[in-house]
């Protein structure tokens, strides 16, 4: 099921904007999308960042750039016709708007051609199209390279280059004349640097917000690469020649009123039901720093007070908690504090068991075990995760298989699974969801109020997950 998209009679005002791709991952799209956003914020333009896919490490420096919300816009999680939406809604206000790509530029959905792919987002987007090109290993051959990618997909429009990685000047001459007869211009050359590299880890970069300080260092840093090397004012001239959007903004409020009301509980006789705004608890923090803003912004919109808490420093779940949201994160790095924080562990595991709405994806799957890494957690859970070293990654078709605090049995919606942990069993007596890829299977747990899986959802695509939780919190 996919949430309707509000129509619009006439095309919406659309601030300028890029989107910078790839051939693939590796090139260094990452440092090149931060650093411009950097740089051009630091120019006083208010700059609107966002990422293709599921990813949401980089939305982090990309917040960190900018001084806005990092905000992902995926066609397979949302559907195509939301990105256009999703992205005037982020983009309010802004002077200019810069696009991170996934993978490489064509690469999307497996097996679904364009689906989710950055060319995908571009063309609904009516972007041009800036390829970050790792010319470290080549001189000619990067205008064969470029001249393929330009003449694939004609829709899409690569309105330049820039040459990532390069080690010298001479390095520099072979390249720009190579490109010389792809009509193709070269918007910039971005040295080989390690100064503005970003540590990674199991699953990808460390997160911002486990690093704070050298990340900030790290984006002036990329900053400075950027603007010594790349032509600023053509990539703003090339960002205003973006075609204007035929859709409305996208908006909570609108999207809760266009999907159908979850079913209202009958309180039981005596019980008054509270007035006013419902207290849920969304987890934070350098452990759970995964979360896509729309989801706090629908929690609102449906009559919640989003308040958020830190489960390695806060003993006491916030004043007033009717129920809890535990996104995505690295809790297996900070397993021993997770563990050692038993005041809290234990509220969580109360609230549960009164029945209250507990929704954890991944992340808050693992904190509601009963062990990590044989460190005790909360023990909602009769299971237990631990570390291994297979990677378990892609996009999934997924179909609610039992009545929960987010859906009821039925409900179609499409997830995305990033991990290196096990959690055994994989299910409960009542799963959380039925999974059609790769293979099929259930997985998750739905036990009182408390809905668990390893899914990470968006709930823009189907906003009724937001209103069918703060009901259950405002009636349980």
């Amino acid at each position: 099921m996919r949430a309707s998209v509000p129509s619009s009679a006439q095309a919406s005002v659309a601030p300028p904007r890029l989107v910078l791709a790839a051939p693939s991952s590796g090139s260094g799209k990452t440092t090149v999308a931060t650093g411009l956003m950097a740089a051009l914020a630091a120019r006083g333009l208010a700059v609107s960042p966002h990422k293709v896919g599921p990813d949401y490490i980089d939305p982090g420096y990309h917040s960190l750039a900018t001084g806005r919300v990092g905000r992902n816009l995926d066609a397979y999680l949302c559907g195509p016709g939301l990105i256009g939406p999703l992205f005037l809604h982020g983009a309010r206000g802004c002077d200019i708007a810069v696009v991170e790509g996934v993978m490489g530029l064509y690469d999307g959905a497996a097996g679904q051609e364009e689906l989710a792919s950055t060319a995908q987002v571009a063309k609904l987007l009516r972007a041009p199209v800036v390829l970050v090109v790792d010319a470290s290993s080549q001189s000619r051959s990067v205008a064969a390279l470029v001249h393929g990618f330009v003449t694939w997909d004609p829709e899409v429009r690569i309105g330049g280059v820039i040459l990532n990685k390069v080690a010298s000047d001479r390095h520099e001459a072979l390249l720009r004349e190579a490109l010389e007869s792809s009509g193709v211009p070269v918007l910039g050359v971005v040295r080989r640097a390690p100064q503005v590299g970003t540590p990674s880890r199991h699953l990808g970069l460390v997160p911002v917000a486990e690093r704070r300080d050298s990340a900030v260092e790290a984006v002036a840093a990329m900053a400075a690469q950027v603007a010594a090397g790349c032509d600023l004012e053509a990539l703003v001239a090339l960002a205003h020649g973006a075609g204007d959007l035929p859709c409305a903004e996208w908006d909570a409020a609108a999207a809760l009123v266009s999907s159908p009301p979850p079913p209202l509980p009958v309180p039981a006789p005596g019980v008054a039901l509270p007035d006013g705004p419902v207290v849920v608890a969304v987890a934070g923090g350098a452990a759970f720093s995964f979360s896509y803003a729309e989801h706090a912004e629908l929690l609102a919109a449906a009559g919640a007070e989003v308040v958020v808490f830190d489960p390695l420093r806060d003993e006491e779940l916030p004043e007033g908690t009717r129920g809890v949201v535990v996104g995505g994160g690295f809790p297996e790095m900070y397993a021993t504090e997770l563990s050692a924080n038993e005041p809290l562990r234990k509220a969580v595991a109360e609230l549960a068991l009164s029945g209250a709405p507990v929704a954890a994806e991944c992340a808050g799957l693992l904190y509601l075990c009963r062990e990590l890494d044989g460190l005790p957690m909360c023990g909602v859970l009769d299971a237990t995760a631990r570390m291994t070293g297979r990677l378990t990654l892609g996009y999934r078709d997924a179909v609610a298989v039992s009545d929960s605090v987010l859906a009821a049995a039925g409900t179609r919606m499409r997830g995305h699974e990033f991990h290196r942990t096990v959690v055994e069993p994989g299910a409960g007596d009542a799963p959380a969801w039925g999974v059609r890829t790769p293979a099929p299977r259930v997985e998750g747990f739905v036990r009182r109020g408390v809905h668990a899986s390893y899914l990470h959802t968006h709930w823009a695509g189907e906003p009724g997950v937001a209103r069918r939780f703060v009901e259950r919190c405002r009636t349980s």
